[in-house]
């Protein structure tokens, strides 16, 4: 199951943190909670949210992903061209050939992270203009049975400017944070 993640935009670090703090006692839990701002200072003194880790402010995953597939097509279209130009008649045989191919996929997938971090997470892209007007964005990942709360608790602040909807992580992964969460804490 897919959970749903909803994005919120608001002026005051101090309204998010009281807004968190109420899903959280509704029963919504800090690995689904997020808070993405371009004032880390100001955001440290608000130990209660839970901030966007930087490395998930960049977009390493993503373009890791990518040129991984890129890297996966060059090595299959340079393995398809040996064999059909009959290039490995030579006593190595396929071993270079597969080798290359090896390299060439992991060159490509470590040129894509590298990429990525430099470049910021094409899910926060369309954030910049709100942060870089010292605004901030608060999202929150439900399951369908948790969407009721949040409609609740929202109309407890005005403040809060709806962002927009998207998929969010599988249910596993955060239930997965949950566990290893109550684990850091025991």
């Amino acid at each position: 199951m897919k959970l749903k993640r909803s994005y919120f935009t608001g002026p005051s670090l101090d309204d998010l943190e009281i807004f968190e703090e109420q899903l959280e006692a509704a029963g919504i839990s800090t690995p689904q909670i997020h808070v993405l701002s371009l004032d880390d200072k100001r955001l440290s003194d608000h130990p209660h949210l839970h901030e966007v880790q930087s490395f998930m402010k960049q977009d390493v995953v993503h373009k890791s992903i990518l040129g991984a597939v890129i890297g996966s097509v060059l090595s299959m279209m340079m393995i398809l061209m040996t064999f059909s130009f009959e290039l490995v008649s030579t006593s190595e045989g396929w071993m270079p050939i597969f080798f290359l191919s090896v390299v060439i996929l992991g060159f490509s997938t470590w040129l894509g992270g590298f990429i990525g971090i430099q470049t910021p997470n094409y899910k926060f892209a369309r954030f910049e203009k709100i942060l870089a007007e010292d605004s901030h964005v608060f999202f929150v990942d439900l399951a369908p049975d948790q969407e009721k709360i949040l409609e609740q608790i929202l109309k407890l602040h005005p403040n809060l400017d709806r962002a927009g909807t998207e998929d969010g992580p599988p249910y596993w992964l955060v239930s997965l944070q949950i566990k290893v969460g109550m684990i850091r804490h025991s």
